[in-house]
């Protein structure tokens, strides 16, 4: 098993409260059981990354992605570990937050259906 460093708690709050305007339009879209009653956590530290957004009941990850992130290695691979913990990850740029909600909350919504 790969070992990660540790996340201190802290750095994810400071990313909570510092959240970027995507993440606060998905968050809005996945707080309080709107879909489906599925509770989501966001920026939560799991075996040394932080995650977006989580609901640990459908074993589902979603990430709100800059352009940063384009042809991440570091992102494929931390996908392919989580998968290996049996987690969905699902990655929709800012830009598809902010101009196409409706098609992310489909999206968010099949995978929760699967």
């Amino acid at each position: 098993m790969v070992q990660h460093p540790p996340v201190p708690r802290r750095f994810a709050k400071s990313m909570r409260t510092n959240a970027t305007e995507a993440e606060r339009k998905l968050w809005s879209m996945l707080r309080g059981g709107r879909l489906n009653g599925l509770k989501f956590k966001r920026q939560v530290p799991i075996d040394g990354y932080i995650v977006d957004f989580v609901c640990f009941e459908a074993r589902l990850i979603v990430e709100a992605d800059g352009g940063q992130h384009s042809g991440s290695i570091h992102d494929s691979e931390r996908d392919r570990y989580f998968a290996t913990q049996g987690f969905r990850t699902l990655r929709f740029w800012n830009s598809d937050i902010l101009e196409s909600p409706d098609g992310v909350w489909a999206a968010i919504a099949e995978a929760v259906r699967d």
